[in-house]
Protein backbone atom coordinates (compact mmCIF):
# COMPACT_ATOMS: atom_id res chain seq x y z
CA UNK A 1 0.00 0.00 0.00
CA UNK A 2 1.41 3.92 -0.44
CA UNK A 3 2.52 4.00 3.30
CA UNK A 4 4.49 0.49 3.29
CA UNK A 5 1.47 -1.54 4.42
CA UNK A 6 2.18 -5.00 3.15
CA UNK A 7 -1.08 -7.38 2.52
CA UNK A 8 -1.12 -10.73 1.89
CA UNK A 9 -3.37 -13.76 1.27
CA UNK A 10 -2.45 -16.85 2.18
CA UNK A 11 -2.48 -18.63 -1.48
CA UNK A 12 -3.47 -22.32 0.02
CA UNK A 13 -5.79 -21.63 2.83
CA UNK A 14 -6.95 -17.70 2.19
CA UNK A 15 -5.36 -16.42 5.29
CA UNK A 16 -5.70 -12.56 5.40
CA UNK A 17 -1.88 -10.95 7.07
CA UNK A 18 -0.98 -7.61 6.94
CA UNK A 19 2.26 -6.11 7.75
CA UNK A 20 2.48 -2.78 8.87
CA UNK A 21 5.60 -0.82 8.43
CA UNK A 22 8.06 -0.38 11.41
CA UNK A 23 7.62 -3.28 12.90
CA UNK A 24 10.19 -5.79 11.06
CA UNK A 25 12.71 -4.61 13.00
CA UNK A 26 11.85 -5.17 16.55
CA UNK A 27 14.07 -7.54 18.55
CA UNK A 28 12.66 -10.91 18.27
CA UNK A 29 14.58 -13.01 20.44
CA UNK A 30 12.78 -14.68 23.67
CA UNK A 31 14.57 -14.14 27.21
CA UNK A 32 16.31 -17.14 28.53
CA UNK A 33 14.74 -15.55 32.37
CA UNK A 34 17.52 -16.24 35.12
CA UNK A 35 20.55 -17.28 33.62
CA UNK A 36 22.46 -19.96 36.10
CA UNK A 37 26.09 -20.89 35.66
CA UNK A 38 26.20 -24.66 35.07
CA UNK A 39 28.85 -27.50 34.84
CA UNK A 40 29.66 -28.77 31.35
CA UNK A 41 30.64 -32.37 32.57
CA UNK A 42 27.88 -32.86 34.35
CA UNK A 43 25.13 -35.32 33.08
CA UNK A 44 22.09 -33.44 32.16
CA UNK A 45 19.47 -33.27 34.43
CA UNK A 46 17.49 -29.77 33.32
CA UNK A 47 14.15 -31.52 32.57
CA UNK A 48 12.38 -34.65 32.04
CA UNK A 49 13.75 -35.46 29.20
CA UNK A 50 17.51 -35.04 30.11
CA UNK A 51 19.95 -37.93 30.12
CA UNK A 52 20.28 -38.55 33.50
CA UNK A 53 15.95 -38.67 34.06
CA UNK A 54 15.25 -41.41 31.45
CA UNK A 55 12.81 -43.28 33.91
CA UNK A 56 10.98 -40.06 33.51
CA UNK A 57 9.67 -40.26 30.75
CA UNK A 58 7.43 -43.18 29.20
CA UNK A 59 9.44 -47.20 27.93
CA UNK A 60 11.07 -46.44 24.96
CA UNK A 61 9.68 -47.68 21.81
CA UNK A 62 13.06 -47.24 20.21
CA UNK A 63 15.97 -45.14 20.34
CA UNK A 64 19.10 -43.70 17.80
CA UNK A 65 22.84 -44.83 18.97
CA UNK A 66 25.75 -43.55 18.10
CA UNK A 67 29.17 -45.91 17.04
CA UNK A 68 31.75 -42.82 15.46
CA UNK A 69 30.38 -42.54 11.86
CA UNK A 70 27.18 -44.96 12.43
CA UNK A 71 24.43 -45.07 13.38
CA UNK A 72 21.73 -47.56 14.53
CA UNK A 73 18.28 -47.93 16.05
CA UNK A 74 17.45 -50.22 18.77
CA UNK A 75 14.16 -51.22 19.35
CA UNK A 76 12.50 -51.70 22.19
CA UNK A 77 15.45 -50.79 24.91
CA UNK A 78 14.83 -53.21 28.39
CA UNK A 79 14.41 -51.05 32.17
CA UNK A 80 17.89 -53.07 33.11
CA UNK A 81 19.46 -51.49 29.60
CA UNK A 82 18.25 -47.53 29.51
CA UNK A 83 21.80 -46.44 30.30
CA UNK A 84 23.81 -49.71 28.68
CA UNK A 85 24.39 -46.61 25.69
CA UNK A 86 23.56 -43.04 24.95
CA UNK A 87 20.75 -41.95 22.72
CA UNK A 88 21.05 -39.47 20.53
CA UNK A 89 17.32 -39.49 20.35
CA UNK A 90 14.64 -41.51 21.75
CA UNK A 91 11.43 -42.61 20.30
CA UNK A 92 8.21 -42.86 23.43
CA UNK A 93 4.70 -42.07 23.92
CA UNK A 94 3.86 -39.23 25.48
CA UNK A 95 2.21 -38.95 28.88
CA UNK A 96 -0.39 -36.38 28.46
CA UNK A 97 -2.04 -37.46 25.01
CA UNK A 98 -3.71 -34.70 23.10
CA UNK A 99 -6.18 -37.72 20.91
CA UNK A 100 -5.96 -40.44 23.87
CA UNK A 101 -5.74 -44.16 23.71
CA UNK A 102 -9.51 -44.47 25.60
CA UNK A 103 -10.38 -42.51 21.90
CA UNK A 104 -9.05 -44.57 19.94
CA UNK A 105 -10.84 -47.51 21.59
CA UNK A 106 -14.21 -46.50 22.56
CA UNK A 107 -14.83 -44.53 19.19
CA UNK A 108 -12.99 -46.89 17.03
CA UNK A 109 -12.51 -50.18 18.97
CA UNK A 110 -8.57 -50.30 18.27
CA UNK A 111 -6.66 -52.32 20.00
CA UNK A 112 -3.10 -52.13 20.51
CA UNK A 113 -0.48 -53.85 18.11
CA UNK A 114 0.53 -57.39 18.92
CA UNK A 115 4.03 -56.21 19.43
CA UNK A 116 3.37 -53.22 21.33
CA UNK A 117 1.51 -55.60 23.98
CA UNK A 118 4.39 -58.34 23.79
CA UNK A 119 6.96 -54.93 24.59
CA UNK A 120 4.26 -54.16 27.83
CA UNK A 121 4.44 -57.67 29.14
CA UNK A 122 8.44 -57.79 28.93
CA UNK A 123 8.61 -54.66 30.37
CA UNK A 124 6.18 -55.28 33.45
CA UNK A 125 7.70 -58.27 33.68
CA UNK A 126 10.87 -57.23 35.38
CA UNK A 127 10.86 -55.61 38.82
CA UNK A 128 12.66 -52.86 37.30
CA UNK A 129 10.07 -52.32 34.68
CA UNK A 130 7.00 -52.66 36.74
CA UNK A 131 8.42 -49.72 39.01
CA UNK A 132 9.48 -47.63 36.19
CA UNK A 133 5.93 -47.78 34.80
CA UNK A 134 3.88 -47.77 38.36
CA UNK A 135 5.72 -44.35 38.99
CA UNK A 136 4.39 -42.94 35.67
CA UNK A 137 1.05 -44.18 36.60
CA UNK A 138 1.15 -42.00 39.67
CA UNK A 139 2.85 -39.28 38.19
CA UNK A 140 -0.30 -39.41 35.89
CA UNK A 141 -3.19 -39.84 38.24
CA UNK A 142 -1.66 -37.00 40.37
CA UNK A 143 -1.56 -34.58 37.34
CA UNK A 144 -5.55 -35.40 37.11
CA UNK A 145 -5.91 -34.63 40.40
CA UNK A 146 -6.37 -37.88 41.09
CA UNK A 147 -5.22 -40.02 44.27
CA UNK A 148 -1.78 -41.00 43.70
CA UNK A 149 -1.93 -43.81 46.78
CA UNK A 150 -4.59 -46.08 44.66
CA UNK A 151 -1.50 -46.81 42.26
CA UNK A 152 0.34 -48.69 45.31
CA UNK A 153 -2.61 -51.06 45.58
CA UNK A 154 -2.71 -51.65 42.00
CA UNK A 155 -1.98 -55.69 41.04
CA UNK A 156 -0.57 -56.54 37.60
CA UNK A 157 -3.92 -56.34 35.54
CA UNK A 158 -4.74 -52.99 36.74
CA UNK A 159 -1.09 -51.65 36.15
CA UNK A 160 -1.29 -53.05 32.81
CA UNK A 161 -5.04 -51.52 32.06
CA UNK A 162 -3.50 -47.98 33.17
CA UNK A 163 -0.11 -47.97 31.15
CA UNK A 164 -1.34 -49.36 27.88
CA UNK A 165 -0.97 -46.42 25.88
CA UNK A 166 2.70 -45.99 27.22
CA UNK A 167 3.02 -48.76 25.10
CA UNK A 168 0.73 -48.97 21.88
CA UNK A 169 -0.73 -45.13 22.29
CA UNK A 170 -0.73 -43.01 19.43
CA UNK A 171 0.50 -39.82 20.41
CA UNK A 172 4.36 -40.73 20.56
CA UNK A 173 7.66 -37.67 20.91
CA UNK A 174 10.68 -38.48 19.42
CA UNK A 175 13.65 -36.57 21.54
CA UNK A 176 16.88 -35.43 21.17
CA UNK A 177 19.89 -36.24 24.03
CA UNK A 178 21.09 -31.98 24.33
CA UNK A 179 19.63 -30.07 26.56
CA UNK A 180 22.66 -26.98 26.36
CA UNK A 181 24.57 -27.24 23.92
CA UNK A 182 28.23 -29.44 24.33
CA UNK A 183 30.13 -27.92 27.24
CA UNK A 184 27.51 -25.12 27.57
CA UNK A 185 28.47 -23.51 30.72
CA UNK A 186 25.66 -21.08 31.33
CA UNK A 187 21.33 -22.16 31.52
CA UNK A 188 20.58 -20.31 28.37
CA UNK A 189 22.53 -22.20 26.02
CA UNK A 190 19.34 -24.40 24.53
CA UNK A 191 20.53 -27.31 22.11
CA UNK A 192 17.82 -26.09 19.22
CA UNK A 193 17.60 -28.01 15.87
CA UNK A 194 20.31 -25.44 14.54
CA UNK A 195 22.65 -26.72 17.10
CA UNK A 196 22.83 -30.01 15.53
CA UNK A 197 25.08 -30.73 13.32
CA UNK A 198 23.75 -31.63 9.08
CA UNK A 199 24.71 -35.74 10.34
CA UNK A 200 22.73 -35.21 13.28
CA UNK A 201 19.67 -33.59 11.82
CA UNK A 202 19.46 -36.20 9.65
CA UNK A 203 19.08 -38.95 11.69
CA UNK A 204 16.41 -36.42 13.56
CA UNK A 205 14.35 -36.50 10.66
CA UNK A 206 14.66 -40.00 9.15
CA UNK A 207 13.58 -40.94 13.00
CA UNK A 208 10.49 -39.26 13.10
CA UNK A 209 9.36 -40.27 9.52
CA UNK A 210 10.19 -43.68 10.66
CA UNK A 211 8.10 -43.17 13.44
CA UNK A 212 5.49 -41.30 11.38
CA UNK A 213 5.09 -44.26 9.33
CA UNK A 214 4.79 -46.71 12.19
CA UNK A 215 1.62 -44.79 13.07
CA UNK A 216 0.10 -45.31 10.35
CA UNK A 217 1.07 -49.16 10.23
CA UNK A 218 0.02 -49.99 13.65
CA UNK A 219 -3.34 -47.89 13.62
CA UNK A 220 -5.69 -48.10 10.72
CA UNK A 221 -8.53 -45.87 11.68
CA UNK A 222 -5.28 -42.95 11.68
CA UNK A 223 -6.29 -40.80 8.58
CA UNK A 224 -4.19 -38.12 9.24
CA UNK A 225 -0.50 -38.06 11.36
CA UNK A 226 0.04 -34.53 12.48
CA UNK A 227 4.31 -34.01 13.43
CA UNK A 228 5.45 -30.80 14.78
CA UNK A 229 8.18 -28.98 16.47
CA UNK A 230 7.56 -26.46 19.13
CA UNK A 231 10.64 -24.70 20.21
CA UNK A 232 10.40 -21.87 23.30
CA UNK A 233 7.86 -21.43 25.89
CA UNK A 234 5.90 -18.99 23.67
CA UNK A 235 5.67 -21.65 21.06
CA UNK A 236 3.91 -24.06 23.34
CA UNK A 237 6.92 -26.02 24.46
CA UNK A 238 6.86 -27.09 27.88
CA UNK A 239 9.89 -27.60 28.28
CA UNK A 240 13.65 -26.32 26.26
CA UNK A 241 14.68 -29.45 25.19
CA UNK A 242 14.56 -30.18 21.98
CA UNK A 243 11.70 -32.69 20.86
CA UNK A 244 8.89 -33.28 17.97
CA UNK A 245 5.50 -34.96 18.91
CA UNK A 246 3.37 -36.88 16.39
CA UNK A 247 -0.30 -37.10 16.94
CA UNK A 248 -2.56 -39.80 14.90
CA UNK A 249 -6.09 -38.29 14.04
CA UNK A 250 -9.11 -39.61 12.53
CA UNK A 251 -9.91 -37.86 9.99
CA UNK A 252 -8.50 -35.51 7.25
CA UNK A 253 -7.53 -31.71 8.50
CA UNK A 254 -10.00 -29.26 6.56
CA UNK A 255 -7.03 -27.40 5.29
CA UNK A 256 -5.71 -30.56 3.17
CA UNK A 257 -8.80 -31.25 2.27
CA UNK A 258 -8.88 -28.29 0.73
CA UNK A 259 -5.80 -28.35 -0.71
CA UNK A 260 -6.85 -32.36 -1.93
CA UNK A 261 -9.91 -30.68 -4.15
CA UNK A 262 -7.91 -28.43 -5.43
CA UNK A 263 -5.43 -30.68 -6.66
CA UNK A 264 -8.63 -31.96 -8.81
CA UNK A 265 -8.46 -29.03 -10.89
CA UNK A 266 -4.43 -28.20 -10.40
CA UNK A 267 -2.06 -30.92 -10.42
CA UNK A 268 0.81 -27.95 -10.44
CA UNK A 269 -0.76 -26.05 -7.29
CA UNK A 270 2.17 -26.57 -5.16
CA UNK A 271 4.82 -25.64 -8.08
CA UNK A 272 3.09 -22.48 -9.43
CA UNK A 273 1.92 -21.14 -5.76
CA UNK A 274 4.33 -22.69 -3.91
CA UNK A 275 8.03 -22.07 -5.26
CA UNK A 276 6.88 -20.55 -8.74
CA UNK A 277 5.16 -17.40 -6.96
CA UNK A 278 8.42 -17.05 -4.82
CA UNK A 279 10.48 -16.89 -7.56
CA UNK A 280 8.62 -14.40 -9.34
CA UNK A 281 8.67 -12.47 -5.89
CA UNK A 282 12.60 -13.43 -5.29
CA UNK A 283 11.42 -14.97 -2.05
CA UNK A 284 13.46 -18.02 -2.72
CA UNK A 285 16.17 -18.76 0.24
CA UNK A 286 17.96 -21.71 -0.48
CA UNK A 287 18.11 -25.03 -2.67
CA UNK A 288 20.05 -28.14 -3.24
CA UNK A 289 19.03 -30.87 -5.54
CA UNK A 290 16.41 -32.60 -3.92
CA UNK A 291 14.57 -29.74 -2.26
CA UNK A 292 14.08 -25.84 -1.93
CA UNK A 293 13.40 -23.55 0.94
CA UNK A 294 11.64 -20.48 0.24
CA UNK A 295 9.89 -17.36 2.52
CA UNK A 296 5.69 -18.27 2.77
CA UNK A 297 3.38 -15.56 2.07
CA UNK A 298 0.12 -15.08 4.20
CA UNK A 299 1.43 -16.71 7.40
CA UNK A 300 0.03 -15.54 10.98
CA UNK A 301 3.78 -15.35 12.05
CA UNK A 302 7.10 -14.79 9.69
CA UNK A 303 7.41 -18.35 8.29
CA UNK A 304 10.19 -20.15 5.51
CA UNK A 305 8.72 -22.90 4.11
CA UNK A 306 11.19 -25.97 2.98
CA UNK A 307 9.92 -27.67 -0.60
CA UNK A 308 11.12 -31.37 -1.47
CA UNK A 309 11.71 -31.73 -4.73
CA UNK A 310 11.54 -35.75 -4.35
CA UNK A 311 8.52 -37.34 -6.80
CA UNK A 312 7.40 -39.23 -3.75
CA UNK A 313 4.37 -37.93 -1.65
CA UNK A 314 5.75 -39.57 1.87
CA UNK A 315 8.62 -38.97 3.89
CA UNK A 316 9.49 -42.32 4.44
CA UNK A 317 9.55 -43.37 0.74
CA UNK A 318 12.19 -40.53 -0.09
CA UNK A 319 15.56 -42.15 -0.60
CA UNK A 320 18.35 -41.34 1.70
CA UNK A 321 20.02 -38.70 -0.81
CA UNK A 322 16.91 -37.05 -1.16
CA UNK A 323 15.59 -36.80 2.83
CA UNK A 324 19.11 -35.80 3.37
CA UNK A 325 17.91 -32.66 1.05
CA UNK A 326 15.41 -31.88 2.89
CA UNK A 327 17.29 -32.04 6.32
CA UNK A 328 19.73 -29.84 4.75
CA UNK A 329 17.75 -27.33 3.56
CA UNK A 330 15.58 -27.05 7.09
CA UNK A 331 18.38 -27.17 9.47
CA UNK A 332 20.25 -24.53 8.08
CA UNK A 333 16.61 -22.31 8.25
CA UNK A 334 16.53 -23.61 12.12
CA UNK A 335 20.19 -22.19 12.54
CA UNK A 336 19.74 -19.25 10.65
CA UNK A 337 16.29 -18.63 12.82
CA UNK A 338 19.03 -18.77 15.57
CA UNK A 339 17.91 -21.01 19.33
CA UNK A 340 16.45 -17.76 20.78
CA UNK A 341 13.48 -17.56 18.70
CA UNK A 342 10.42 -19.53 19.24
CA UNK A 343 9.26 -21.01 16.44
CA UNK A 344 7.01 -23.91 15.33
CA UNK A 345 7.87 -26.63 12.97
CA UNK A 346 4.99 -27.89 10.75
CA UNK A 347 5.13 -31.02 8.62
CA UNK A 348 2.78 -31.39 6.04
CA UNK A 349 2.15 -34.40 4.11
CA UNK A 350 -0.06 -36.40 1.63
CA UNK A 351 -2.64 -38.29 3.93
CA UNK A 352 -2.63 -42.07 2.59
CA UNK A 353 -5.71 -43.40 0.74
CA UNK A 354 -6.06 -40.30 -2.04
CA UNK A 355 -5.48 -42.68 -5.38
CA UNK A 356 -3.17 -41.23 -7.62
CA UNK A 357 -3.23 -37.93 -6.29
CA UNK A 358 0.34 -36.81 -5.34
CA UNK A 359 1.30 -33.47 -3.12
CA UNK A 360 5.22 -32.73 -1.93
CA UNK A 361 6.52 -33.14 1.63
CA UNK A 362 7.13 -29.37 2.87
CA UNK A 363 7.51 -28.33 6.03
CA UNK A 364 6.72 -24.78 7.70
CA UNK A 365 9.16 -23.40 9.81
CA UNK A 366 7.24 -20.23 11.87
CA UNK A 367 8.50 -17.81 14.23
CA UNK A 368 6.22 -17.29 17.31
CA UNK A 369 7.43 -13.73 17.96
CA UNK A 370 3.94 -12.12 18.17
CA UNK A 371 0.29 -12.87 20.21
CA UNK A 372 -2.47 -12.31 18.16
CA UNK A 373 -5.14 -10.41 19.82
CA UNK A 374 -8.44 -8.88 19.38
CA UNK A 375 -7.94 -7.47 16.03
CA UNK A 376 -7.54 -11.14 14.59
CA UNK A 377 -10.10 -12.38 16.22
CA UNK A 378 -13.00 -9.47 15.23
CA UNK A 379 -11.50 -9.48 11.61
CA UNK A 380 -9.97 -12.64 10.81
CA UNK A 381 -6.95 -10.31 9.66
CA UNK A 382 -3.66 -11.14 10.95
CA UNK A 383 -0.91 -9.00 11.67
CA UNK A 384 2.43 -10.10 10.88
CA UNK A 385 5.48 -8.08 11.87
CA UNK A 386 7.89 -9.12 9.27
CA UNK A 387 6.76 -8.72 5.78
CA UNK A 388 8.23 -11.63 3.49
CA UNK A 389 11.10 -9.63 2.02
CA UNK A 390 11.91 -8.14 5.28
CA UNK A 391 12.35 -11.64 6.27
CA UNK A 392 14.35 -12.41 3.29
CA UNK A 393 16.94 -10.28 4.40
CA UNK A 394 17.41 -11.19 7.48
CA UNK A 395 17.75 -15.09 6.58
CA UNK A 396 19.84 -14.88 3.68
CA UNK A 397 22.68 -12.92 5.67
CA UNK A 398 22.55 -15.29 8.23
CA UNK A 399 23.06 -18.42 5.93
CA UNK A 400 25.72 -17.20 3.99
CA UNK A 401 27.65 -16.87 7.34
CA UNK A 402 26.51 -20.27 8.45
CA UNK A 403 27.88 -21.75 5.38
CA UNK A 404 31.10 -20.10 5.51
CA UNK A 405 31.56 -20.98 8.96
CA UNK A 406 30.82 -24.85 7.91
CA UNK A 407 27.57 -25.04 10.64
CA UNK A 408 24.91 -25.85 7.61
CA UNK A 409 25.11 -28.10 4.62
CA UNK A 410 26.29 -26.40 1.49
CA UNK A 411 23.53 -25.51 0.25
CA UNK A 412 22.70 -22.88 -2.60
CA UNK A 413 22.01 -19.43 -1.42
CA UNK A 414 19.46 -16.93 -2.38
CA UNK A 415 20.25 -15.86 -6.50
CA UNK A 416 23.01 -18.65 -6.24
CA UNK A 417 19.93 -21.25 -6.59
CA UNK A 418 19.02 -20.17 -10.26
CA UNK A 419 15.39 -21.25 -11.81
CA UNK A 420 13.77 -23.22 -9.56
CA UNK A 421 10.30 -22.83 -10.99
CA UNK A 422 8.45 -25.91 -12.17
CA UNK A 423 11.15 -28.21 -10.01
CA UNK A 424 8.77 -29.75 -7.26
CA UNK A 425 8.49 -33.39 -9.01
CA UNK A 426 5.59 -35.07 -6.77
CA UNK A 427 4.07 -37.73 -8.50
CA UNK A 428 6.11 -37.45 -11.67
Amino acid sequence: MADGTVKQTNPFTGTQVWTVPGRAHRPIDHSPGVVTAVDPTAPEAHCTFCSARLRETTPEKARVVRDGDTWRVLEEVAPDSLDATTPEFRLLANLFEIVSLDYWKSVHGYHIPARAAAHQAAYLGTPAGAEHVRALVRARIAAAQGDPADVDAMGPADLAAQSESFFGGCHDVVVARRHLTDGATTSDRHASSGDLTPAEHEQYIAFTARAMRALYRDNAYARYVSVFQNWLAPAGASFAHLHKQLVAIDEIPAKTSHEVTALGSDPELYNRLGVDHAASEQLVVAANEHAVAVVGVGHRYPALVVYSRSAASAPWDHSTAELRGVSDLLHACHAATGRLVPCNEEWHTRPPGLGGRAMPWRIVLKWRISTPAGFEGATGIYVNTIDPWSLRDRVLPRLIELRAAGLIADVAVGTECGDVRGSLRYGR
